[in-house]
């Protein structure tokens, strides 16, 4: 069994948060020495910035904070200490600027990930950090830390050390949740991983999957148990999915889970109110068909108006102000949330009850923990990375300030 030497700080997992934690160590000149199961860095990141990197929201810090869920003292002091024009900053520095779009939502001009992570890889090996790729961890031992690898088991002696493991959402880029009986196994809570900002199954009919799976609902508002939003979703062939769905997931998924089903309303017309969308609809042109109405006066799509068929039977209601609720309110039941590797994030993970306020764990000193393996979740929309950038530089400085205090201890 090879070992590593003991002289550097060990980070395992070579996302966002754990990079963050790594440049922060390395800054404060610390050797440090990044650990990932994957054959290269950043393989979520890099996914997650595919269709545009959306790093981080505009709003303001007491909304922004409201989104995240449960409202962990941690993570709000965390994000406190990087918010997110401290991440644009951060950006901007490494030659990348960003550019708030039109939603509010933050990205670098680029639109893309992969400047910004050459930019950062080659900031961390200025800084002297190692990567080394290929190295799963698989707990610890009375030698310390424990890595499989292709050349086999690697072990690291014992020291500081900051994990940054991931959620479950994507396993084939290296979230697959496998870290959670290591923890258990050493007597560390872990609440369950669950899916997050994910899809919910709705039982279509064979008609309407067949024919508008695939198709967008666009500027939307979507109601569940008193919350609405406004945003777009997506039918899949087995259910629905989208920003507007993910926004309000956790309680589309809290409320599953407690009675099996729930239903949401869609409104497709949130611009108009029910009373001007039924003058529109009550005075139909001779001869025009109930589907060219609702696109011409309602101003509804192919798939919108499929909706309302599903909804009701495929029997609209007669008057135009039952249709105009109906339009205002289309019913929809769903089941259960798309599988755990299906989601975009996940829930659950390590309480942040059990970490003190260095981010480490009071049950293993001199281990911290950080990112999306921490028990929070948020929408979509810049939060979840945000959250992993704040959380990795916190639990680094936590680290630095741990070892600091251990070495004003020994000296005295």
């Amino acid at each position: 069994m090879d070992h590593i030497p003991p002289s550097d700080i060990v980070v395992i997992g070579a996302g966002p948060a754990g990079l963050c934690a790594a440049e922060i160590l390395a800054q404060a000149g610390h050797p440090v020495t990044v650990y990932d199961r994957m054959p290269s860095v950043g393989r979520k990141f890099l996914i997650a910035g595919r269709g545009g990197l959306n790093l981080t929201h505009s709003e303001s810090l007491p909304d922004f904070l409201a989104r995240y869920q449960p409202a962990a003292e941690g993570l709000g002091t965390a994000i406190e200490a990087f918010p997110p024009d401290a991440l644009r900053a951060w950006c901007h520095g490494l030659g990348q600027p960003t550019f708030v779009g039109s939603s509010g939502r933050v990205f670098p001009e680029s639109f893309k990930a992969s400047p910004l992570l050459r930019a950062w890889l080659a900031r961390l090996d200025g800084l002297g950090v190692r990567i080394r790729t290929r190295h799963r961890f698989v707990g610890w031992s009375e030698g310390g830390i424990a890595f499989e690898t292709p050349d086999g088991p690697v072990t690291c002696p014992p020291g500081p050390t900051l994990l940054a493991l991931g959620g479950a959402s994507w396993p084939r880029l290296g979230s697959d949740g496998a870290w959670v009986p290591l923890f258990e196994n050493v007597g560390i809570a872990v609440a369950p991983l669950r899916p997050a900002n994910v899809g919910f199954t709705v039982a279509w009919s064979e008609h309407f999957r067949g024919r508008f799976a695939g198709e967008p609902l666009k500027r939307i508002a979507l109601s569940s148990d008193g919350t609405s939003v406004r945003g777009e979703a997506l039918v899949t062939v087995d259910g629905i999915e989208g920003g507007a769905v993910y926004a309000v997931s956790r309680k589309i998924r809290e409320a599953v889970a407690a009675r099996g089903e729930t239903v949401i309303h869609l409104d497709l017309r949130p611009d108009l109110t029910r009373d001007a969308l039924a003058r529109r609809l009550s005075d139909p042109k001779p001869g025009q068909s109930r589907s060219t109405t609702l696109r011409k006066a309602a101003g509804l799509s192919p798939v919108a108006t499929g909706l309302l068929h599903e909804a009701s039977g495929r029997v609209l209601p007669e008057a135009a102000g039952d249709l105009a609720g109906l339009i205002k309110a289309v019913p929809l039941r769903l089941g259960a949330p798309r599988p755990i590797d299906r989601a975009i994030s996940t829930a659950g993970g390590v309480a942040f009850a059990d970490l003190d306020e260095c981010f480490m764990l009071r049950a293993k000193p001199g281990t911290f923990v950080a990112g999306e393996m921490l028990d929070w979740e948020a929408p979509t929309g810049g939060y979840l990375l945000q959250g992993a950038f704040a959380t990795g530089r916190a639990a680094a400085r936590g680290l630095i300030a741990w070892l600091e205090e251990g070495a004003v201890t020994a000296g005295s």
